[in-house]
């Protein structure tokens, strides 16, 4: 099949109208995927106003598409006719570089990106080298999986990168999307976790989540109380914070990890790294591999996004619904385009 119908912007932030594209001829190495559901990430909104600069248009959001394989090119492999999968912000990388042959296919330098250049997973089919297209455990729940595949492998790539270990005390910053999945991996994990978090009405569900306290990022007093406790500080949001406090949080060795894409410079004084062999680091999302061991996790332990559905054709609704900070904590979108 070379058409589909999406969910396609034709210019910086303008609306999304369903629309027919074509899709051209399936490559060898890609696969098809008939999109039953599709998360939707703040990511998005940056690409349909174009914030990074990047975006191309007419544009198809949505790269947390999950469904199942309905074509494959000659060349793919490990993946048959009607399997259940998912695909998130990579859809190809060259697998001959250095870079991939090292596992690392994430940080391929030719990687592409499933929404730029090419439809989104705003839409009834998306493609993807196969490599890409990650089988989807049965115990997992496809209508609520998508987030999984960005959010999710997000906050769970520095878990793997860095080797937190069970005993480390970690905090977790913001409790949206990204956050409230990095809660419930780490306390799975067998860490000690704390939440900061600036609303206090969510309390009782961040507690719920796997937190083990809650501090309020806005109260100086319950900051400083952390000063030197802290092994590992994940940082989810795209805000500028106090870096100074949360540098002061962390214990000898600790380490400040952004996976929340901040565009302001981070200023981190170099004795504040030096004096306590401190380090802040990131990392995008994680490779295939990483990403099946992820969906492996999630599985074993009953982790899963929370999330709030909308038919995929009210997707400028959904959008609204997250840009207005109303999201708990995760949007999906049901497709019914065809």
């Amino acid at each position: 099949m070379h058409t589909a119908i999406a969910m396609s912007a034709p210019s910086a932030g303008a609306a999304l109208a369903k629309t027919p594209i074509d899709l051209g001829p399936l490559r060898d190495d890609h696969v098809e995927i008939a999109v039953s559901h599709c998360g939707i990430c703040h990511s998005d909104l940056s690409m349909l106003h174009n914030d990074w600069g990047i975006s191309r248009y007419p544009l198809v959001p949505g790269h947390e598409a999950v469904g199942t394989v309905a074509a494959l090119g000659s060349g793919a492999r490990g993946l048959r006719i009607g399997q259940r999968v998912g695909l998130g912000w990579y859809s190809s990388s060259c697998m001959h570089c250095r870079t991939c042959l090292d596992g690392d296919h994430n940080l391929c330098p030719s990687s592409e990106a499933t929404m730029i250049g090419r439809p989104g997973g705003f839409a009834t089919r998306v493609r993807a080298h196969w490599a890409w297209a990650v089988p989807l455990p049965e115990r997992i729940d496809a209508a609520s999986a998508g987030p999984l595949f960005c959010g999710g492998i997000t906050v769970f790539n520095p878990i793997v990168q860095h080797n937190v270990r069970p005993t480390e005390r970690v905090g977790v910053v913001g409790i949206g999307g990204l956050g409230h999945l990095a809660l419930q991996f780490l306390r799975a994990w067998g860490c000690d976790v704390t939440a900061f978090s600036s609303s206090d009405s969510k309390r009782d569900q961040i507690l719920a989540m796997g937190a083990h306290r809650v501090v309020s990022s806005r109260d100086e007093a319950q900051m400083a109380a952390l000063k030197g406790s802290l092994d590992f500080l994940l940082v989810t949001v795209n805000v500028p914070l106090n870096w100074n406090a949360y540098l002061d949080a962390l214990a000898p060795r600790g380490r400040l990890h952004l996976v929340g894409a901040v565009l302001e410079p981070i200023p981190a004084p170099a004795m504040a790294l030096i004096s306590g062999q401190k380090a802040v680091s990131g990392t995008p999302l994680g490779s295939p591999a990483t990403t099946q061991a992820m969906l492996d996790f999630a599985a074993r332990h009953r982790i899963a996004p929370i999330t709030e559905s909308f038919p995929m054709s009210r997707a400028n609704d959904a959008l609204d619904h997250l840009r207005a900070g109303k999201a708990r904590y995760r949007v999906v979108l049901a497709n019914d385009l065809a």
